[in-house]
């Protein structure tokens, strides 16, 4: 069901797909909160454009241009097999995506194999705009989350929750740690997403909107975003670090037996009993 705002930024888009020619974009596919139905005010409109060959970054441009965008600018790497252009259209912003078939079909493959990227959630949920039938079949390929790919995710999630001494935790609690503290709870919340997306078989999205993505995961802590969120805007150091370290525990508690898993099991059990310790 997509509400109001989504409609209107999808019929946008859409005028924009109907001026790029058939013969140059086979397929568009509008991705993120337009394409789930949930935009809002501050939206933008992320397609991806599937074209026959690879395309230079200055044709891509003259394309956007023609299909009535302005503000015309680039992002991200350049040089590579992908092209990206920015833009707006009626004061909306744009963000387009330009891959050849070829590279299209490597990255499906790619996501398969492991890819870490958001780039699977984004395909799983997008939506045709023009298709040869392409987005079809990319669907109906990730449909199918492997299991081993499950298990390879949640064993490399937890590889960091082990091998030193807990007490190392402490010493984020110090004064003056804010940046290291901030910058470990932050890479430990990915890790604790990584490994719920994988307990759920399902490709991990950007972190944007989580707690309505936790939302129909069946598998996942109790308050999973919402401890997040209590972790990030704790005051206390030791009480932030704890928080964020029961959580862990609660998520690989939930995942299968491995080698990473199993001593994080232990090490994070430690680290909390030292965390809720009175003794500082």
């Amino acid at each position: 069901m997509h509400n109001e705002r989504s409609q209107q930024l999808r019929d946008l888009a859409q005028g924009v797909v109907d001026a790029l020619p058939p013969e140059v974009a086979a397929e568009v596919v509008l991705t993120g909160s337009v394409s789930r139905g949930v935009a809002d005010d501050v939206s933008d409109i992320e397609m991806l454009i599937v074209t026959p060959e690879p395309l230079e970054l200055a044709a891509c441009f003259g394309h956007a241009r023609a299909a009535g965008l302005e503000g015309l600018d680039t992002w991200g790497a350049q040089g590579t097999t992908t092209q990206r252009v920015s833009g707006f259209r009626e004061g909306v912003p744009l963000e387009l995506i330009w891959w050849s078939r070829n590279h299209a079909e490597s990255c499906i493959d790619a996501m398969l194999r492991g890819d870490t990227s958001s780039a699977a959630d984004a395909i799983a949920n997008g939506m045709a705009l023009r298709t040869c039938g392409l987005l079809a079949r990319w669907q109906a390929r990730l449909s199918d989350y492997p299991d081993d790919l499950a298990a390879a995710r949640i064993e490399e999630a937890a590889l960091t929750w082990g091998g030193f001494a807990p007490a190392g935790l402490l010493t984020l609690a110090r004064p003056g740690e804010q940046l290291a503290r901030i910058e470990r709870m932050l890479d430990d919340a990915s890790r604790v997403l990584r490994i719920v997306y994988a307990l759920n078989r399902v490709w991990q999205p950007t972190h944007k909107r989580l707690a309505a993505r936790a939302t129909s995961l069946a598998v996942k802590p109790v308050r999973l975003a919402e401890r997040i969120e209590e972790a990030f805007s704790e005051s206390d150091p030791r009480c932030a670090l704890l928080g964020m370290t029961e959580l862990q525990s609660e998520t690989v508690a939930l995942a299968p037996d491995g080698p990473n898993v199993n001593r994080a099991r232990l090490w994070l059990a430690a680290g909390a009993k030292l965390l809720s310790s009175r003794e500082r």
